[in-house]
């Protein structure tokens, strides 16, 4: 018998999520770790393998360090709410708000540490009020509506973010700049940090993040389901900027068999909108085809 066809077939039987591309490890994890992947909340793991489009949030005394395909690290500290938005490497053409870019991760909420030493390109961290595209170490932090980001080496390229995730044209900042902005207002910059964020910033990121990827080496650890997502579990990424959350309805939309789960998104409907077609879809008639309104080139009636 062929192998050749017998293999193609199985693969076919494995699920899609199986055949994805693993971006990063969990390299370090002190404290609970939650991994939402699908519409499924994980346990993490030191070793878990990342992929494009996973949600990870700490615990509020937690650590966490992750290692991405090309050398960048990323570090989160506590409560914080990371989205890896997008992985993309520069050398496949990619380009975001004109700069092209490694990878696009979105700090919601929390403290993130970024050594951005990838050789395939600058990462970029986004914030709901501000963005640092880097290919140096940059710490960002994002609290409720504001955001704060020390350019610690190298260089960083700082853009306001709209209230629909989008980035505006950016200014350069060099090593030892901090630059902090307020929702609704103008970025400002400072020769060196605010004493309160110094103060503030988690005790791992003051030093340099070693690699940890050698104790992984050949290892395969894997990520553990540990219940389908409940509303309140996806209501801040449901409801965060527009540009960052295209594609959550056909993501989530598997939980609408949760009558809690569909009650809720009727509640909030006004935050994310996008929503109502699906709940709603008798508002939302086909449109009429090209072949039903015309008829050898004259219309229907003529």
């Amino acid at each position: 018998m062929n192998p050749v066809p017998l293999l193609f077939f199985l693969l076919l039987l494995l699920p899609f999520h199986g055949l994805a591309e693993e971006i990063g490890t969990v390299s370090l994890m002190e404290g609970p770790l939650r991994l939402i992947r699908g519409a499924t909340v994980l346990r993490g793991a030191a070793g878990v393998r990342l992929r494009q489009g996973d949600i990870i949030e700490s615990s509020e005394s937690g650590f966490a360090q992750l290692e991405f395909t090309g050398g960048t690290i990323v570090a989160l500290g506590a409560s914080t709410r990371l989205f890896l938005l997008r992985y993309a490497p520069a050398r496949l053409g990619n380009s975001t708000g004109g700069k092209s870019t490694a990878a696009e991760l979105v700090l919601l909420r929390g403290w993130l540490k970024g050594e951005t030493s990838s050789s395939l390109g600058p990462y970029c961290y986004a914030s709901p009020v501000l963005t640092a595209t880097t290919s140096g170490t940059i710490v960002l932090h994002a609290a409720a509506g504001g955001a704060e980001v020390f350019v610690e080496t190298g260089s960083a390229d700082i853009s306001e973010t709209s209230q629909d995730g989008v980035r505006s044209h950016g200014d350069s900042a060099s090593a030892g700049q901090f630059l902090s902005r307020r929702a609704g207002k103008d970025i400002t910059v400072d020769s060196r940090p605010d004493p309160a964020f110094l103060a503030s910033i988690p005790r791992p990121f003051r030093d340099t993040l070693p690699s940890r990827m050698s104790i992984f080496s050949g290892k395969v650890v894997p990520a553990k389901p540990d219940h389908e997502v409940s509303y309140a579990e996806v209501q801040p990424w449901l409801t965060m900027e527009k540009a960052w959350r295209t594609g959550f309805v056909e993501r989530f939309q598997s939980r609408l068999e949760d009558p809690a789960f569909r009650k809720a998104l009727e509640d909030h409907l006004d935050k994310h909108p996008e929503w109502d077609p699906v709940l709603h879809p008798d508002k939302y008639p086909p449109k009429p085809t090209a072949s039903a309104e015309y008829s050898f080139g004259f219309p229907n009636g003529g």
